[in-house]
């Protein structure tokens, strides 16, 4: 499915009617209160964004706020691999080699594969399903470094995300920091142009879906709140805080199985602990966001509030 901006124009003529609804009782504003709840009952700070990829209609709740993308930033990574590649920029299929020093805490792959090296299409495919860190920083590297990623998320329109650092560095990210931060809105319109846009060809649109839906680092987050039958994939990121706050993301897409408009979220939760059972309690609010997408994607939700468009 691609992108186009014509499938737009329809929201674009329900703003002025869902002007006359108050916000309360508009099916928008509906959701938006229970994603209110959700935050409540979590006890953090929750942003989302939920984006419908066919009319451009969203709705979110701390849509704005930078949050920092921990380990979310490797989707983008991956994708950017894929798009030089088939730009033919560079060689996925080059293989690089990496040491001891280049080794950090998370290496489920390259730790296995030190000292005899891999493609960096198997370093993108292992940094988005298995989050692994040496993984990211290598292509990372041979991608331009945090500008490149950077630059890649301008070209697509974004002026808010931004990568400035390494693993692990990147993974301070106070509230009032501006650096390794990204927004729900920026973010989700991001997955939408990667997965559903022309940001790729249709051949590494369909690789990079694939390892989405096979990445299971986010089975208790957003896709554990989604009805059977459901296809979703997605990229997490888990990390401790300056202070005593967690950072809990998860960044994807969900297609339902009766025509319902695939649906991309950007979902970030800042626990006020980081201790104790809060990862449990962290990814249960995040599920919960996995049920107010299959309100979302209903095609009798009515006239939507608007949000931002391409």
């Amino acid at each position: 499915m691609k992108m186009d901006r014509r499938h737009f124009i329809g929201g674009t003529l329900a703003l002025g009617a869902s002007a006359c609804i108050p916000p309360d009782q508009s099916p928008m504003g509906q959701l938006a209160a229970e994603l209110r709840i959700i935050e409540a009952a979590g006890d953090g700070t929750l942003g989302v964004e939920l984006f419908d990829t066919v009319s451009g209609m969203s709705v979110g709740l701390n849509r704005d706020r930078r949050f920092g993308h921990a380990s979310s930033f490797k989707f983008s990574l991956a994708a950017l691999l894929l798009q030089r590649h088939a730009a033919g920029q560079i060689d996925a299929d080059k293989r690089v080699t990496w040491t001891e020093a280049d080794m950090l805490e998370y290496a489920p792959f390259t730790r296995e594969r030190i000292g005899a090296g891999a493609t960096l299409r198997e370093l993108a495919r292992a940094t988005q399903t298995t989050s692994d860190n040496p993984a990211a920083n290598i292509l990372l590297r041979n991608l331009g470094g945090p500008a490149g990623l950077t630059a890649f998320w301008r070209s697509m329109g974004d002026e808010v995300s931004r990568v400035d650092r390494y693993e692990p560095e990147m993974n301070i990210v106070p509230p009032a920091e501006f650096r390794d931060t990204a927004t729900p809105a920026a973010m989700a319109r991001n997955v939408a142009k990667i997965i559903y846009g022309d940001v790729l060809p249709e051949a590494e649109r369909a690789e990079l879906k694939g390892w989405m839906i096979a990445t299971e680092t986010g089975l208790r987050r957003v896709r554990a709140g989604l009805p059977e039958g459901w296809v979703a994939g997605d990229k997490t990121g888990t990390s401790g805080m300056v202070g005593t706050e967690g950072n809990y993301i998860d960044i994807g897409f969900a297609e339902g199985p009766k025509g319902q408009p695939p649906i991309t979220f950007a979902c970030y939760f800042r626990a006020r602990q980081a201790e104790g059972d809060m990862a449990a309690r962290a990814e249960l609010t995040l599920s919960r966001v996995g049920r107010i997408i299959k309100e979302f994607a209903e095609p009798e939700r009515g006239l939507p509030v608007i949000g931002k468009l391409y």
